[in-house]
């Protein structure tokens, strides 16, 4: 299959010819290195191409990648409720640990807030998702401020959820009538009176990957070259998360027949990890699970990925025409993952890999391209690593690690353990070849070889054996809770090791 236009959107052919160093040395602030952050929404490190997916198709994240270092073990740090993206997006505002973070979103200072500071032109187009307040406080400019999601027409219990079934399989993600991403609402950042503020919402009839592209071409195309600034863009698109829609021509390049299975597939979980059928996220496709409301699945999040990626392309372009290509550090990751089908889940409120982990790459000037590190890290270290990167000053509380001793190799670790949760049902510890988890509200305890069992196939909790290993992993997490503010007693679950 080849891409209809989204291959050679744009070349990288120029080479990133500035170090760190060399930008912390300038005086004048234009000469700091520009931040694009690339951001997607439910992506997950197994739904892109340059990571081993055969299928889907991202070339223009595969050139990223190529010309960039990829981090292969990036991970979040879970939610305190439903929607675990508004967690996951508070952490990188405040580079606090999430329920730090909780606490304190409304007064801590602010990634783009910093930059700010710094001397930075802030500017974002897309979803934040953490009220008008933040927002306000972070980006000088902002266009097309999205929502959370945008709903199918209908709404929950509509057309939409528990399909594609024999009863309900007319629900189509090229109809533009049916609302969804088809027709955001939006907010835009002005100043009244010498105040920055938001405008009242407006609906815009043009998909919200499209709409967030032209304003971020529009903004690297007639403010950038004018401003005697460094600019800090974040471009964050509500793609992949559902109602999963893209163009017919984008679903088309995925016929169902070319669409495998998760190798961990099941068509239910086996037992209830938290909430199983009254999540949002879970009722998009009938229970049981079936093969054909699976693959359907994968065919629209594969379909509106590579949608998104032409849009990538389409930035990636306009910044190499603004003259600022090889003077500006570029990212791009998701918030999170998401099952979609693996162990029989759909969403992100668990605590497999497909949910936990995303892409993560990271380009610029002098940063090694073509790279791959396997060091665990936490996507929220961006707060740190761009202000390490830009030598701009950050709060002395950031509690996520710059990566930027990986990136130099100064470092080949940062975390030795990675801490997960959902709301009182899940908490998770990862390390580099073990992960435990445990659900204490039904009193479950599940033990994966992550490097034998990468697929997470294998429960191995019952073994004997592996008594000291869980005790071991259990006091990490316990450990891991202190250090996040977590206050959830866990210590009913010890008997069960």
């Amino acid at each position: 299959m080849k891409i209809k236009h989204a291959i050679g959107a744009f070349a990288l052919a120029t080479p990133f010819l500035m170090s760190c160093a060399s930008t912390t040395e300038k005086e004048d602030p234009k000469e700091k290195p520009n931040i694009l952050f690339l951001f997607a929404d439910d992506l997950s490190y197994n739904a892109v191409n340059y990571l081993g997916n055969d299928i889907v198709q991202t070339p223009n994240i595969n050139r990223l990648a190529e010309s960039g270092t990829s981090f292969t073990n990036c991970f979040h740090q879970g939610s305190w409720s439903g929607a675990v993206c508004v967690a996951s997006r508070a952490m990188i505002a405040t580079g606090r640990y999430i329920y730090h973070a909780r606490d304190e979103i409304n007064d801590a200072p602010l990634w783009g807030q910093s930059f700010s500071a710094a001397g930075y032109d802030t500017y974002i187009t897309g979803k934040w998702h953490n009220k008008d307040r933040t927002v306000i406080k972070s980006f000088d400019y902002g266009v097309a401020i999205g929502h959370g999601m945008y709903e199918t027409k209908g709404g929950k219990g509509g057309m939409g959820y528990f399909r594609p079934s024999p009863e309900n399989n007319e629900w189509s993600p090229s109809d533009i009538d049916l609302l969804g991403h088809w027709s955001p609402s939006n907010k835009d950042i002005v100043w009244v009176d010498g105040e920055k503020t938001v405008t009242e919402e407006y609906v815009t009839q043009k998909h919200t990957s499209e709409l967030y592209a032209d304003n971020a071409i529009e903004f690297l195309t007639n403010h950038v070259p004018d401003s005697d600034k460094p600019f800090m863009m974040y471009v964050s698109f509500n793609a992949p998360h559902d109602p999963r829609q893209s163009p017919k021509e984008y679903v088309d390049m995925y016929p169902l027949e070319n669409i495998p299975l998760p190798v961990n597939y099941m068509d239910l979980h086996p037992f209830d990890q938290g909430e199983r059928y009254s999540l949002r996220d879970e009722q998009l496709s009938p229970f049981p699970r079936t093969e054909f409301a699976i693959k359907t699945a994968i065919q629209e999040y594969y379909a509106i990925i590579t949608h998104m990626d032409y849009e990538i392309g389409r930035i990636m372009a306009a910044l190499e025409e603004s003259g600022e290509l090889e003077n500006t550090i570029i990212v791009f990751s998701g918030d999170h993952g998401l099952g979609m089908g693996s162990h029989g889940l759909l969403g992100k409120q668990n605590q497999y890999e497909p949910s936990i982990r995303m892409p993560f790459v990271i380009a610029g000037p002098g940063i090694e391209k073509g790279a791959t590190n396997d060091a665990m890290m936490y996507l929220q270290g961006l707060y740190a690593t761009t202000g390490d990167l830009a030598d701009v000053p950050v709060p002395e509380n950031l509690e996520f690690k710059s990566i930027a001793p990986l990136l130099s190799g100064e470092k080949d670790e940062i975390y030795d353990a990675i801490f997960g949760s959902y709301k009182d049902f899940q908490r998770m510890v990862r390390t580099e070849n073990y992960k435990l988890i445990l659900y204490p509200q039904v009193n479950e305890v599940q033990l994966f070889d992550m490097k034998n069992d990468p697929d997470e196939l294998n429960n191995i909790a019952a073994n004997p054996e592996n008594k000291e290993l869980k005790l071991e992993l259990y006091n990490r997490l316990l450990e891991l809770q202190l250090e996040v503010g977590d206050e959830f007693d866990l210590s009913v679950m010890k008997e069960l090791l």
